[in-house]
């Protein structure tokens, strides 16, 4: 009989994206055990940054044991408690945001020379930055929206900035160029609050976009699974919000009924056909594995956008990335088998390349 899998499923994290992450996990966790027959180390990430072993997949408990990453023979989580070490097969970290999709906890899993799930830490890096994100698609000729950066500790000029805003036409958004689910994001409608929405996002990260508008658009998404050339693209989805006035944290995850999801989305053939052109060459470009989800506006014209990609996207039972794929024909627990052994096939490959100077 074949041993089942273990899989340590990270989660939490220090993140403004914290409770969106626990959220993803408990679904991840029980699909992973549940539907697939692995065996589940729920590995809780507090605020602070420190691990601990949960019995359940969840928010912090009184009975969560501290765990240590190490680099070691014997395992690569240790248990001070019970000087115990373990070794999962492999780690499927389900982190949004700073601290986990960036391309940071990436690297701690390279170093600890584990196989894991997702995108490498280049390619999460890239992605989580939305101007680097940005910059590759509008080298591969898929268009993105004009838009200004500005920096912490970086004076700037607010009158030119004001002219430039209505010159390119409000409303704009600002937002943090480093993270996700439409945190510190504000949709500014003339030039009076424009500072202070830029003052609102640099409470969230050290840069900050300035980006032009498309008033009334579509919101349309892409999910992505595989690597290179054996990349599959979903069916793309279309939110409509329902009370706001866009898709923000708000709408998201707290107002019940706060957005309405269509799959497809209900946009002519050819236009979708193109979204999902533009997503495997967005992904191609920023080198992704594993999984990701590409977030277009189309204007009232039928002009698409690139906004966005998210290469840990929401991975709750209700969330955008499944639902795509189950309207697609590939349902949530073939999903994560594939991103399993995508993983593994990854780490073999990277053990195999020789570490000998040559000549």
């Amino acid at each position: 009989m074949t041993e089942k899998l273990r899989i340590a499923v990270l989660y939490g994290g220090k993140s403004t994206e914290h409770e969106v992450s626990v959220h993803s996990a408990q679904t991840v966790c029980r699909v992973l055990e549940q539907n697939c027959g692995y065996t589940v180390i729920p590995i809780f990430i507090n605020r602070e940054g420190y691990w601990f072993l949960q019995e359940q997949c969840g928010p912090a408990t009184a009975s969560d044991e501290p765990v240590t990453p190490v680099v070691s023979p014997r395992g690569t989580l240790y248990m001070p408690s019970r000087d115990l070490f373990m070794r999962p097969d492999v780690y499927f970290p389900v982190l949004h945001g700073t601290n986990g999709e960036d391309g940071t906890m990436q690297g701690l899993l390279e170093s600890l020379d584990v196989p894991y799930v997702g995108c490498g830490v280049l390619s999460s890096a890239m992605a989580m930055d939305k101007e680097v994100a940005k910059i590759a698609a509008w080298k591969w000729a898929i268009p993105v929206l004009p838009y200004k950066k500005l920096s912490r500790g970086v004076p700037y000029d607010k009158a030119a900035l004001e002219a430039w805003a209505a010159q390119t036409g409000f409303p704009v958004f600002v937002k943090p160029v480093r993270l996700g689910s439409s945190v510190g994001v504000t949709k500014v409608k003339s030039a009076a609050g424009l500072h202070q929405a830029v003052e609102f996002a640099l409470r969230f990260d050290t840069d900050v976009l300035v980006e032009k508008g498309v008033e009334n658009p579509r919101e349309v998404f892409c999910g992505l699974l595989g690597e290179g050339e054996e990349v599959i693209s979903s069916q793309c989805g279309e939110l409509k919000t329902l009370p706001g006035e866009f898709f923000d944290y708000q709408a998201k995850y707290i107002t019940v009924g706060g957005c309405e999801t269509r799959v497809p989305a209900d946009l002519p053939a050819q236009t979708l056909e193109q979204l999902r052109q533009y997503s495997e060459v967005v992904f191609k470009a920023l080198r992704g594995s594993g999984l990701a989800r590409v977030d277009f506006l189309v204007g009232q014209d039928g002009k698409a956008w690139f906004s966005e990609i998210n290469t840990m996207p929401g991975m709750s039972q209700t969330s955008l990335y499944p639902q795509l794929f189950e309207a697609s024909g590939v349902p949530y627990e073939e999903v994560l088998q594939r991103l399993i052994a995508l993983a593994r096939r990854n780490w073999e490959q990277r053990r195999s390349l020789s570490l000998e100077r040559v000549g």
